[in-house]
């Protein structure tokens, strides 16, 4: 058995409304090329549309790989890092507040894909000017106009 491939994935999402129309965009990056995957539903939220952005690009890889995703959300990226998931699944998917946990079907969803996938959550700051992350916002905001039947404009 060799090495595991290394993949670094920068993700964004997108929401008109909170709910309203979602976008979703990944970006990964492997040995200097990259594969680029969108998707959107009629009515979402942010927070759904971040998690479905790391879902869909962690579902686009073929094989189990290493994996630095690299996100704009806090809320995904310290569910993990800060093992929100840990307690939430402790408490029965409630939070902390004894609230259910939003999200739970994705969130299982995105926990099943971190057992094929060997993950690692980093943080980036949004709309900075980091490359990749603009190239996912962009992406992201497309996604939401074709749930829209907006037209989009080209990058």
């Amino acid at each position: 058995m060799g090495t595991r491939k290394t993949v670094t994935i920068h993700t964004d999402g997108s929401c008109l409304g909170n709910p309203g129309p979602g976008g979703w965009a990944a970006i990964l990056e492997f040995k200097g090329k990259t594969l680029e995957v969108s998707g959107g539903e009629l009515e979402s939220t942010n927070n759904r549309m971040e998690l479905m952005a790391a879902i869909g690009a962690l579902e686009a890889l073929k094989e189990p790989c290493e994996v630095v995703v690299v996100t704009d959300s806090k809320y995904v990226q310290q569910a993990f890092e800060k093992n929100w998931l840990k307690g939430w699944q402790k408490n029965g998917w409630n939070t902390a507040a004894k609230q259910p946990v939003k999200n739970r079907e994705l969130w299982e969803r995105l926990l099943a894909l971190t057992k094929t996938h060997t993950v690692k959550w980093e943080w980036t700051k949004g709309h900075v000017g980091h490359a990749l992350n603009e190239r996912a916002d962009v992406l992201a905001n497309q996604a939401r106009d074709l749930m829209m039947g907006k037209k989009t404009s080209k990058i």
